[in-house]
């Protein structure tokens, strides 16, 4: 027996040499091939994108749409964001949602043709479509009808406003895709530590639900018994609702052996100091908002509104200095993040300036019924916002090929050590 194994074990050293001086084995003695190459090590030389600067860009791009109806301007910038999207998105699971979000914006603007055909519409026109039987409502419901012209200014007009909030809720879709919102609360100021970690808990915990009740509705059919109606949801909302408790009562264990809670001492000035210059930022920025949104205060909203971010910006980083947690691995901003950012502003702040010049170009009227023409520099803004995906493909790109080319490495490594164990 001693002899067996004896050549047995020299047998498997034999073996364990001839692997790891094979060229490109994964160990010590590998030698240079061993180190990863290619989009992989793209990806290490390069910082990527902070998630501040897409949400940025994404929001920004999103309040260029409010600012036109142009169906044409409308569209360059769904392509736009559609396009950067496809080029920088990272390959994970969040980064998927983007189709959800078209699917969404799609029955958005279906919803809203619908009511302007069944519901009528205040635009007059006179290229009447079709005629609906119209239905008699009592004289308390003025102002609404059910059925009747249906004119082509009406659908027009509604297509026009249905297609604004579509690329909103799409821009918001790009954001989500480029940058998961749980990245996004990573960054948040110290102040806001504890409300970051609630919606970083409340987001996980909700897919957790889900698949817990998907798995107990599979166990009770595959069992013969009820998993529709009220009983059905009785048997199983009880199972989620104790597993969700005993999940929670885990991470709260968790994070109290972290730490998690725990702050440093500051003084009492510093504290009513914070509290101060936070208080009276937030009313500098409702203040400011106001102004903006009205024409009385359009001299002084301005300033207060940015007098306002600054002392609310000031109060959370001095509220910071109580937290004393670090951050593994944080986003740092870099002149990629600062450009990605900086296009969507640009395309923000000239559609604005756009808007208020030439009305008519952003905001093309139904009546008379009339096509919708481009105009060339506000076009030309939009097309800024494609700055992303020339500045931020690179680690894109290798995030996407890099887990392939791991994985298929180590399938042939698999591959080869398979044959020499049977030879």
């Amino acid at each position: 027996m001693r002899d067996g194994t004896g050549a047995g074990e020299a047998r498997r050293a034999h073996r364990t040499g001839l692997r790891a001086h094979r060229p490109g084995a994964r160990g010590h003695l590998a030698g240079p091939r061993a180190r990863p190459a290619g989009p992989q090590a793209r990806h290490r030389s390069g910082p990527g994108v902070h998630a501040g600067a897409w949400w940025l860009w994404a929001l920004a791009l999103g309040t260029g749409a409010t600012r036109t109806t142009n169906p044409l301007l409308l569209a360059l910038l769904l392509t736009v964001s559609g396009y950067v999207v496809v080029t920088c998105r990272p390959n994970t699971p969040s980064a998927r949602s983007y189709s959800a979000f078209l699917r969404l914006a799609l029955a958005v603007l279906v919803v809203r043709l619908f009511f302007a055909v069944a519901l009528g519409s205040p635009i007059p026109g006179t290229h009447v479509l079709l005629t609906l039987p119209e239905v008699p409502l009592p004289h308390w419901a003025q102002g609404i009808r059910l059925g009747g012209r249906v004119t082509a200014e009406a659908l027009l007009f509604a297509l026009y406003d249905g297609l604004k909030l579509a690329a909103l809720l799409i821009c918001v879709g790009a954001a989500n895709a480029l940058a998961a919102p749980a990245r996004l609360l990573k960054s948040l100021p110290g102040a806001l530590y504890e409300t970051g970690v609630a919606v970083v808990v409340a987001l996980t915990f909700a897919p957790h639900l889900v698949a817990d009740g998907r798995r107990l509705r599979a166990a009770r059919r595959l069992r013969g018994r009820p998993d529709r109606g009220v009983r059905g949801l009785l048997h199983v909302g009880l199972p989620v609702l104790e597993g969700a408790l005993e999940r929670s009562v885990a991470l709260a264990a968790a994070m109290d052996a972290r730490g998690y809670g725990r702050t440093a001492e500051v003084a009492p000035a510093v504290r009513r100091t914070t509290a101060a210059l936070t208080l009276g930022g937030l009313l500098g920025v409702c203040a400011g908002t106001y102004g903006l949104l009205t024409a009385e205060g359009g001299s002084y909203g301005l300033p207060v509104l940015l007098a306002g971010v600054a002392a609310a910006l000031a109060g959370l980083w001095l509220g910071g200095r109580r937290s004393v947690r670090t951050r593994y691995r944080p986003d740092t901003w870099n002149p990629r993040s600062c450009l990605v950012a900086g296009s969507g502003a640009a395309v923000a702040a000239l559609l604005t300036l756009a808007a208020a010049r030439d009305p008519q170009a952003l905001h093309p009227g139904v009546v008379p019924l009339t096509a919708p023409g481009l105009p060339v520099w506000p076009a030309a803004a939009v097309l800024l916002g494609l700055v992303p995906a020339f500045v931020a493909p690179a680690d894109a790109a290798a995030r996407k090929d890099a887990p392939d080319a791991s994985r298929k490495g180590s399938r042939e490594d698999a591959r080869k050590d398979a044959r020499e164990e049977s030879s």
